[in-house]
């Protein structure tokens, strides 16, 4: 495997992971330079992920219809201007729809990215390229609040988002470079309504749950939009249903036992895993009363266990086969969210950062061999297919994740009538480790020979009747 090639695509997805958290210890800083309240900026957060969220769909048809690589290189330019029209911002207005622009050059970039690394890497090397590019998920997060501190801290916030101009630069160049030229196809005509239906859908339950709990909109105006987006998807299942050629193609999900399981299953670990960085924080600063460097230095241990894996997937996926991995990585990975439970502010930070370690490495796991088995029953035609909608529902799965932890606090803390404490985040994690260890089920339900074709590994053939009355 041209190991230059997933490098790439890993730098640029880690560019985008990091710019989704890394403004979150910076909103002070900004909103003072911008003349608005810090909690205002919030808007700017889900402005981001809103823009993922409505033009993730369409990214699977660019991709055929123009090219991947061309593609991929103008997702990056359009996400460098947006860093750009963040840097000059000087209003909120203008500030939020900076941010929009930077989610729509990561909507395109991401699973643009992904889909490249498929078209070009063969089956029994797609597990060691997909260990690469699950790194940025999990360390993009872990960085970007600690980054984004010392950033503003010792420079100006303004670098946040000037950095992103030589990365992008030295992107593209790379790119045009080393990446393979992939020859676009000619798809269907695009599905208008299917686009409004699933844009509706997606941006309505991202953005409905990203700001259920902001202070400057009552809950009503949250849920409000979360729900009409949970109804434009039901327009949009029934008119994918009836399209000859839909934008998302879900009958994947019937088509195919292991992509349904790889995808939904997935996105159950997801939640789980996307509201671990939101709680954790919280508790090492309002909980410990640690600064939001010392939380930043003892969560970014997580990012060393993920980064691990890379050296060991494929050989441990060869070894044991994707659903006895996914099964570990899954049971260990819920018993040291549980653990979190367990912290005091007493607790040595040793003792707090080698389950966090841990826990790194087995999301690691988890991640690498799922996002691999998303694509092992799939065929070449549905690929774009497939990375849209496995890319669609990720993003859905960081908000849902971020919604569950939040709303976790929030019934605990009303519900004993007083301030949140340490036990409130202890509850928080119990319950989130419980959601984690339901993910168990539907990758116990998958065949031993599940993705044999990529992870190498061959089952032991079951024995007949015969053979076991002998």
């Amino acid at each position: 495997m041209n190991q230059i090639v997933p490098l790439i695509l890993a730098v640029a997805l880690f560019m985008e992971n990091m710019d989704s958290t890394i403004i979150s210890t910076a909103l002070p800083a900004i909103a003072t330079d911008i003349h608005v309240d810090p909690i205002a900026l919030k808007l700017a957060l889900a402005s981001y992920f809103v823009a993922l969220a409505i033009f993730i769909p369409m990214s699977g048809w660019m991709a055929d219809r123009f090219g991947a690589k061309r593609i991929f290189r103008q997702a990056i330019v359009v996400f460098m201007i947006g860093s750009l029209c963040c840097a000059i911002s000087g209003t909120l207005t203008q500030f939020v729809l900076a941010r929009f622009l930077q989610g729509l050059g990561g909507a395109m970039m991401v699973p643009v990215a992904r889909l490249v690394l498929v078209r070009s890497t063969s089956r029994s090397e797609l597990v060691s390229a997909m260990a690469l590019l699950t790194i940025p998920a999990l360390i993009g997060p872990m960085t970007g609040p600690p980054l984004g501190g010392f950033i503003t801290t010792y420079f100006s916030w303004h670098w946040i988002f000037l950095i992103n101009i030589p990365i992008g630069i030295l992107g593209i160049v790379m790119s045009s470079i080393f990446l393979p030229e992939i020859e676009s196809e000619v798809p269907p005509p695009i599905d208008i309504l299917g686009f409004i239906l699933s844009g509706l859908s997606t941006s309505g339950v991202v953005f409905g749950l990203s700001v259920v709990s902001l202070p400057l909109l009552p809950p009503s105006v949250g849920l409000g939009i979360t729900a009409i987006g949970i109804v434009a998807g039901l327009f949009y299942i029934r008119h994918a249903q009836r399209h000859p050629a839909p934008l998302l193609k879900l009958s994947l999900f019937t088509d195919s036992r292991t992509f349904s399981t790889a995808v939904l299953g997935g996105m159950m670990f997801r939640i789980s895993t996307a509201a671990i960085p939101f709680l954790m924080p919280l508790m090492l600063q309002l909980g410990f009363g640690l600064t939001p460097f010392q939380s930043g230095s003892i969560t970014f241990v997580g990012a060393i266990g993920a980064f691990s894996t890379k050296f060991m997937a494929r050989k441990a996926f060869r070894l044991g086969g994707f659903r006895t991995v996914l099964l570990f990585s899954i049971a260990i990975a819920s018993v040291l969210t549980a653990v979190n439970g367990l912290f005091e502010p007493t607790t040595p930070w040793l003792y707090i950062m080698v389950p966090l370690l841990l826990s790194g490495f087995c999301r690691s796991f988890f991640f690498t061999g799922a996002n691999a088995l998303t694509f092992s029953d799939i065929g070449k035609a549905d690929t774009s297919q497939a990375t849209s909608i496995a890319a669609v529902m990720q993003q859905i799965s960081k908000a849902l994740g971020v919604a569950f932890g939040g709303s976790l606090l929030e019934i605990s803390s009303s519900l004993k009538g007083a301030p949140l404490d340490v036990a409130d985040f202890h509850l928080a994690f119990y319950a989130v480790a419980c959601l984690s260890a339901l993910t168990l089920i539907p990758f116990a339900r998958l065949p031993r020979d599940a993705g044999e074709e990529m992870s190498g590994h061959r089952a032991a053939p079951t024995a007949t009747a015969s053979e076991r009355q002998a």
